[in-house]
């Protein structure tokens, strides 16, 4: 199982893996430290039960756990104890027959503290002396807004308003003066991830000065935050993650594909919390794209694009995902269900019997308009309607009639809302027993590390639910023993 991780038989033998898998394991499942980990495993018998150690076997270092997960995460397979799992999930036929799939995410928080502005730029040009070669010479003659040598913040009067934007624009200025005299040369990862870092943080923050061209240098904090915006520099890949308009949070996203009724997660993946490519819907494609037969995929608004719904639904799935809702342009007022939209004749008629055509696909989504103009003049329901002087026009999406049969079916169909209200809420069970015990607050730094940590948690929940429903071996098979066997 971990041959391709330890391909060299020169030196002297390695604790081996399949022991130090066993402790990671339970290290995800109780959120241990590597230090608490390696406590339980010299003191606690049933940990080394569990992991094969004898009982005056001795344990191992602490930084072995380490050296081991950093070996796993760049391997070929870094989710193969999740793999192995899942083939004992396989194996005991627990999941036959059980044709639903529940889809949600949760923020994870990361693991660094959320940098500010100023600090972020300091960090980033005192990494850049420090990994790119002669950097430090370049930096002592272009740059002179602060000893980065230094690592805190300038001594400036903070409450100054004036006295903050000249330290931002000086800072900025410093950082493109820097990254302007660095010589072309080959540079080794890291200090290519430092120049990018570098540039990324002296742009992502800042817009030219009120009066400003753009062209002569000055600079200033951008009113509101930049999209995508990278929150630290320690861990580049964390993000401002909004799972409402309301919260925000800063780390990654957490998604989860589960089979409702045993609970066992049939698919994980651990995602920046920002970017399309990162959204529920996007995400939601990779967890079902596993699975061997269609099944029944129950999720929330969020997975409900239209997007989202054609591949599911191309792909021979039952949707039960819940569509958004509509927000009348007048509260109150017509939604977009209200109108008879045609889209093979492409006729559009409102709720007053006037009708007017649909025009051809255009704009970045390529949607579809209905301008009915002055046809809305004097009309006896535009109140209800609305409120534009030029009258309603309607925005139809590439998947409308999805959308609509969808809308439709989950307000008229006793069915569909019975088997979503049952099949869909255990799977905030699953949240709630995946971020227990403190686990929300990830332990890495980066995707990878936190993918196969989340793999790794997700493996010994399931092995933990297994046991619960009887997880037996016997004559070399995993089945599940009968209650009371």
């Amino acid at each position: 199982m971990f041959v391709d991780m330890y391909p060299s038989a020169n030196g002297r033998p390695s604790m081996p893996p399949q022991i130090l898998a066993a402790a990671v394991t339970l290290q995800a499942l109780h959120g241990l430290s590597d230090f608490e980990t390696v406590q339980e495993l010299r003191c606690d018998l049933r940990w080394k039960a569990a992991c094969g150690l004898g009982l005056h076997d001795l344990a191992f270092d602490p930084s072995l756990l380490a050296y081991f997960r950093r070996r796993l995460a760049r391997s070929a397979c870094p989710n193969r104890i999740f793999e192995a799992v899942r083939e004992v999930v396989k194996a005991t036929g627990v999941l036959k027959g059980k044709h639903r799939r529940a889809l949600d995410s949760t923020v994870l928080d990361d693991a660094v503290a959320t940098q500010d502005t100023v600090t972020q730029i300091i960090a980033a040009v005192r990494a850049v002396i420090r990994e790119v070669p002669g950097a430090g010479t370049i930096a002592a003659a272009q740059c002179s807004a602060h000893d980065y040598t230094d690592p805190g913040k300038p001594k400036i009067s903070w409450n100054d308003e004036q006295a903050r934007a000249e330290l931002v624009d000086a800072l900025v200025t410093d950082a493109l003066r820097l990254l302007g005299h660095l010589p072309e040369q080959q540079l080794g990862e890291k200090a290519a991830n430092a120049v990018g870092i570098l540039a990324l943080v002296a742009g992502q923050d800042v817009e030219p000065a009120e009066d400003s061209d753009g062209r002569d240098g000055r600079w200033r904090i951008t009113q509101g935050t930049a999209p995508n915006r990278m929150v630290s520099t320690v861990d580049p890949e964390a993000r401002h993650v909004h799972k409402t308009r309301s919260h925000q949070q800063d780390g990654f996203k957490a998604h989860l594909a589960i089979e409702p009724e045993t609970g066992l997660y049939t698919a994980v993946a651990l995602r920046p919390g920002s970017g399309p490519e990162h959204h529920e819907a996007a995400v939601g494609l990779e967890l079902l794209a596993g699975e061997d037969a269609p099944v029944d995929a129950f999720g929330d608004t969020a997975y409900s694009t239209g997007d989202a719904r054609q591949a599911l639904d191309r792909a021979g799935h039952r949707l039960f995902l819940k569509p958004a809702p509509l927000r009348p342009a007048v509260p109150g007022g017509f939604t977009l269900d209200d109108f008879a939209i045609d889209t093979t004749t492409a006729v559009v008629t409102c709720p007053a019997g006037h009708t007017v055509g649909l025009s051809d696909p255009g704009g970045q989504h390529h949607q579809r308009k209905a301008t009915f103009g002055n046809l809305c003049t004097g009309c006896h329901l535009r109140e209800l309607c609305t409120k534009a002087r030029a009258g309603r026009i309607l925005t139809i999406r590439p998947h409308h009639d999805l959308q609509a049969a969808a809308r439709h079916q989950a307000a008229t169909d006793p069915g569909w809302q019975a088997d979503y209200r049952r099949w869909r809420p255990p799977v905030e069970r699953a949240v709630a027993w995946l971020v227990h015990h403190g686990n929300r607050r990830l332990r890495y730094r980066g995707t990878l590390k936190n993918d196969t940590w989340l793999h790794t948690r997700a493996a010994a929940l399931n092995l933990r639910r297994l046991i619960n429903l009887g997880l037996t071996h016997t004559s070399g098979t995993w089945h599940l023993a009968p209650a009371g066997a």
